[in-house]
């Protein structure tokens, strides 16, 4: 009777946090991706739609379309992901930290 527990080297990858982060954030931004392709097909701006599907092959142009959307979004999600680990947690006052300069009012010299 074969073992029914799953493979420990399976899902090792997922355990890895980093590995886990970044994939998860490519699956958000591969959704917008294809949100943001289908609303374009959906609003046809430009007769776009129109003119992907009057070619002989419009899979080829819609995967190139989806491709470049993935590739730009799935690497946007994942970049912003790596750079808010260095955020420490605080009160929620937002900012970038550090203490921030008051301007002060200076008065225009008459010419």
């Amino acid at each position: 009777m074969p073992n029914d527990t799953q493979n420990p080297t399976r899902f090792a990858l997922l355990r890895i946090p980093l590995f886990r982060l970044l994939a998860i954030n490519l699956a958000i931004g591969a959704v917008a991706a294809m949100l943001l392709v289908g609303g374009l097909l959906l609003l046809n701006p430009g007769h776009l739609r129109e003119l992907i599907f009057a070619d002989r092959a419009p899979g080829v142009a819609i995967g190139l379309l989806l491709g470049s959307f993935l590739i730009t979004f799935g690497s946007t999600a994942m970049g912003s992901a790596i750079m808010s680990q260095g955020r420490k947690e605080t009160d929620g006052s937002g900012g970038g930290g550090g203490s921030r300069l008051a301007l002060k009012p200076s008065r225009a010299k008459a010419r």
